[in-house]
């Protein structure tokens, strides 16, 4: 079953509440209310409310019990906007728009579903300026010698060098200080 809390004309713009209520949906009534309860935003408190509201309307209206329910949906929307004036310099105004908002809050005792899979991340397609810019940089570096020791016109085959077999470790033959005495 479920239950729906509305607060109207709310004195808050609704983008600064939807941050709120993004965080309390889908969790249980009593961590949302530890989650509204230290959030230091103006707009938990008027969630709270809300909230408040619903889970006495769960208790009294439908007879639920407050540890099963779920916030199953915490939507705001925008309400009418006040609009005012303030004087500015040289006799001019400029106006101020006070938003309000209506938020509502429908708590469920039904089982939510699973959370829903992390979506894989896109790779970023490159802009067609950026994907030129990566090919003339190819097409330019493709006709430099690579940075080695040796001047790029003398060719010359790859010296192979052979470790000694048997033990890793140098014998007294052919360590430096053996061929000076």
């Amino acid at each position: 079953m479920q239950v729906t809390s509305t607060y109207k004309y709310a004195r808050i713009s609704a983008f600064k509440a939807r941050e709120v209520t993004r965080e309390i949906q889908g969790h249980s009534a009593s961590e949302a209310l530890d989650l509204l309860t230290f959030s230091p935003k103006k707009a938990a408190l008027l969630v709270k409310k809300t909230l408040k509201s619903a889970i006495a309307n769960a208790e009294n209206n439908a007879e639920l019990r407050v540890d099963t329910l779920l916030v199953k949906e915490a939507v705001v929307g925008e309400g009418p906007t006040f609009k005012r004036f303030r004087a500015r310099a040289r006799g001019s105004a400029s106006p101020l728009r006070k938003r309000t908002s209506h938020i509502r809050i429908v708590l469920s005792d039904e089982l939510v579903p699973e959370a829903p899979a992390k979506r894989a991340k896109k790779k970023r397609q490159t802009s067609r300026a950026g994907a030129a810019a990566q090919a003339g940089r190819a097409k330019r570096d493709s006709g430099k010698a690579p940075i080695t020791g040796q001047a790029s016109s003398e060719k010359s085959a790859p010296t192979i060098v052979e470790e000694p077999t048997g033990s890793s470790e140098p014998t007294s033959e052919t360590t430096p200080t053996a061929e000076k005495e």
